[in-house]
């Protein structure tokens, strides 16, 4: 029965992260869908640039601080951090609530952004470390469907808001973030075995060097800047589509946002969860038979984002608007169920965290550059021709990816 436990126990795992992970993206998404409601009793948020500043500070903590809590889980007990940070973010989220002036509504998103950002890298290595091998990439793409749920939730916050207040929406969902992370205390467990690895092959540095050990084993290899690279180059038009595709929907089709809104979030949805999932059982097979299996997954992925960023771009009927969001959820699925898993081939468990902080960062930097490059390019009316563009550095990350990176470990486990 034990034994039966310990084998189903990875997937427990990745069931109480989903969770986690919902939560981490549908609190950080539901101010901007309330941003009508709160109006009324913050007045500040009745012009665009507060509402901007707003939505700035926590791209920018949050981007920041990526790397900082990559260092931190490579170091502390991640069981802890985990709930530690979800529990933060909702005691953020509850007391959204109670505000009643702008400031103060900053200042609590500031926050946000550090609590939100501790979670990522050590969620995602906590699930590296119990899934190897052939479950890897299926484990991390499940994963990552709770953010996907997350995204499309938040967007419901309005709805709540019609419903009870503003006020009261935060509550509910900030105290239920709260008593989630009691049961991730209660059934939550750090992997020992891997913590045990990192304890013992552990060099004896401590504070600053050894953060200068972990950052100089990073940033000194060509293989990790690559990856660095194939990370970023998607995150301009993973941004753009997250940011821009209903306003894209709306002009090219010529129908209105209430109508453009759901259909363009819907078809990236449900395309997404396809290319995420079946992205994560074909790399997680290939890779038994061939090192480079989870690289050829994710460069197959990313392929099919530049005929979607050319119909997205350029094309003016339903079937090439609509093919191309599909090919593109399907191929930016696959394209995120690999990160993680590709990284752990190059990269040893005492670094991961880290390695993925940095990776998150310079995603987060690319979607604010091209989040206010795309809005001037709508003022302009060449938003479809710039969002088409950006096939070029994507083209250039899956031409680096094949000619660069040759793996030698299926699961590196030392430097």
């Amino acid at each position: 029965m034990k034994q039966k436990y310990q084998s189903i126990y990875p997937w427990v795992v990745v069931a109480l992260l989903w969770m986690v992970a919902l939560l981490n993206y549908m609190d950080r998404q539901m101010l901007s869908t309330m941003k009508v409601s709160m109006m009324a009793d913050i007045k500040e948020l009745e012009t665009a640039e507060n509402f901007g500043r707003l939505m700035a500070v926590f791209l920018w903590i949050y981007a920041l601080m990526s790397p900082v809590s990559g260092l931190i889980a490579d170091r502390l007990n991640r069981k802890w951090l985990i709930v530690g940070s979800l529990f933060v973010w909702s005691g953020v989220t509850l007391s959204m609530g109670f505000v009643d002036n702008f400031n103060h509504l900053f200042i609590l998103r500031a926050i946000m952004g550090v609590s939100e950002a501790l979670y990522i890298p050590a969620g995602l290595s906590l699930i590296a470390d119990y899934h190897k091998g052939p479950t890897r990439s299926l484990a991390i793409g499940i994963h990552m469907t709770g953010l996907y749920m997350g995204q499309a939730l938040g967007g419901f916050g309005a709805t709540v808001a019609d419903t009870l207040s503003w006020q009261q929406t935060f509550h509910y969902f900030g105290l239920a973030g709260i008593l989630y992370s009691f049961v991730l205390i209660v059934f939550l467990r750090e992997n020992k075995t891997a913590y045990q690895i990192q304890d013992t092959d552990k060099k004896p540095l401590g504070g600053i060097a050894s953060v200068k050990n972990s950052l100089g084993m990073l940033l000194g290899t060509v293989s990790f800047w690559v990856i660095l690279f194939y990370f970023a180059a998607p995150s301009f038009p993973g941004w753009a589509t997250k940011n821009w595709l209903p306003t894209l929907f709306s002009e090219s089709l010529n129908i209105e946002m209430a109508k453009a809104g759901p259909m363009a979030t819907i078809t990236i949805a449900l395309s997404s969860f396809v290319g995420v999932i079946s992205g994560g059982i074909l790399a997680d097979r290939w890779v038994m038979r061939n090192l480079r299996g989870r690289i050829y997954t994710g460069a197959i992925g990313l392929s099919l984002t530049l005929p979607s960023l050319l119909l997205l771009g350029f094309g003016h009927s339903l079937f090439t608007v609509v093919g191309g969001a599909v090919l593109f959820g399907m191929g930016y699925g696959m394209f995120d169920a690999n990160n993680m898993p590709i990284l752990c081939q190059f990269v040893s468990p005492k670094h991961r965290a880290a390695g993925y902080g940095l990776m998150n960062m310079t995603g987060v930097f690319a979607g604010a550059f091209i989040t206010n490059l795309l809005g001037k390019s709508t003022d302009s009316g060449h938003l479809g021709r710039d969002l088409a563009m950006l096939a070029i550095p994507v083209a250039v990350a899956i031409a680096l990816l094949l000619v660069t990176l040759k793996p030698k470990f299926a699961d590196r486990q030392t430097d």
